[in-house]
């Protein structure tokens, strides 16, 4: 069995090596890239961004991108495809809302695990079908899950504390008896929390149950006769995937819009995460997160661009039409000419500066000979 599972693994694209990448060069540690990283979020960035960075481009791009995650260990790399993905942001958003609510004292980060429980279990029931269904048909019945809790959350008061808007204020983020109210120290408490929950699952893609996904996703039949526990493994990413989009969820609802209703978790949410692993690259973490910056950052683009063309006719309305053009081209082009998404247009261009570095250090060595 673990000889089939690792050939599956060899053949999938998180085993294989992308041509023009930095194969041929000395590799970094495993570990130095999101140790540098680490050191740019936490070291530099608070001290650089504004507080309109923060509020209006990294925290999105943070919840977004652990969105992402989660939907790529459940698409990328268990192959099961869901276009729910805003609803279990919902259910974890209005699950911590509701724990904080009418569980006086109750710590912000227990809320925030049980909130990530409670989609987990959501997650998990909409996932039934999976045992029977793939591909299209099962993403219609993903799709079941987004418009069943959004009328749920609309329908039953309760949800919102009988709120008549259904919009209702997020708590305070109060951690240990430290108040995160400014925009950089929410953007440390997401930080974190994305940091955390990303480590575990880039942990979970490298252990057997991890090639467990991948054997499923390259071929669900060879995986069963190779002795992988087909059913489990399915349910259990949908469970954790849930999980991760939960707490996703809880970032959107609490550190970036401060407030909960069933509107921001709409479907073009769901396609929108699908399309960040789309452009970031499938079964791969690097992707989720190059994925959130092109998506948080290209309608701001967009705008300077238009306004700079166009003055004054280039409105909102004309932006969120044009933005919606351009990113459906955008994905087309990545599915035509870059299945693998951003990530492989990054090593490529990481390859190229390795090799011309190397050139460059190897002509005075020769000359000096």
């Amino acid at each position: 069995m673990n000889t089939a599972v690792s050939s599956s693994v060899a053949s999938s694209p998180v085993g294989r090596v992308l041509p023009g990448t930095l194969s041929s060069l000395p590799r970094w540690p495993v570990w130095a890239t999101p140790l540098a990283g680490l050191i740019i979020a936490y070291g530099l960035i608070p001290w650089l961004a504004t507080d309109y960075w923060f509020d209006a481009i990294l925290i999105p791009f943070l919840a977004l991108s652990l969105a992402a995650v989660g939907l790529n260990l459940l698409t990328g790399y268990a192959g099961q495809l869901s276009l729910g993905s805003a609803a279990f942001m919902a259910v974890g958003a209005f699950a911590a809302y509701n724990f904080n609510l009418r569980l006086p004292g109750l710590p912000l980060l227990v809320s925030v695990v049980l909130a990530g429980l409670v989609a987990t279990l959501v997650g998990v029931a909409f996932g039934l079908p999976s045992l029977r269904l793939r591909g299209f048909y099962l993403a219609v019945s993903t799709l079941a899950a987004q418009f069943f809790v959004q009328w749920a959350l609309t329908k039953f008061g309760w949800f919102s504390n009988n709120n008549a808007s259904g919009v209702i204020d997020a708590p305070r983020l109060v951690v240990a008896g430290l108040a995160f109210d400014t925009p950089v120290l929410r953007y440390v408490f997401a930080l974190s929390i994305v940091s955390v929950l990303t480590a575990l699952v880039w942990r979970l893609v490298h252990t057997p149950t991890g090639h467990h996904f991948i054997a499923i996703r390259d071929n669900e039949l060879a995986a069963r006769v190779t002795g992988v526990p087909v059913l489990r493994t399915k349910l259990l990413a949908f469970a954790i995937s849930s999980f991760v989009i939960g707490v996703a969820g809880v970032l959107w609802g609490f550190v970036y819009l401060r407030t909960v209703e069933p509107a921001g978790f709409n479907l073009d949410r769901s396609f929108q995460i699908l399309f960040i692993i789309i452009i970031g690259g499938l079964s791969t973490i690097r992707g989720a997160f190059l994925g959130a910056a092109l998506i948080v950052v290209f309608p701001l683009l967009l705008s300077r661009l238009g306004q700079f063309l166009f003055g004054g006719w280039f409105d909102s309305g004309v932006l969120d039409l044009s933005q919606r053009i351009v990113l459906g081209l955008a994905i087309v082009g990545f599915l035509i000419a870059e299945p693998q998404g951003l990530v492989a247009l990054w090593s490529r261009a990481l390859a190229r500066t390795g090799r011309l570095l190397a050139r460059r250090t190897r002509a005075p060595a020769q000359a000096t000979s």
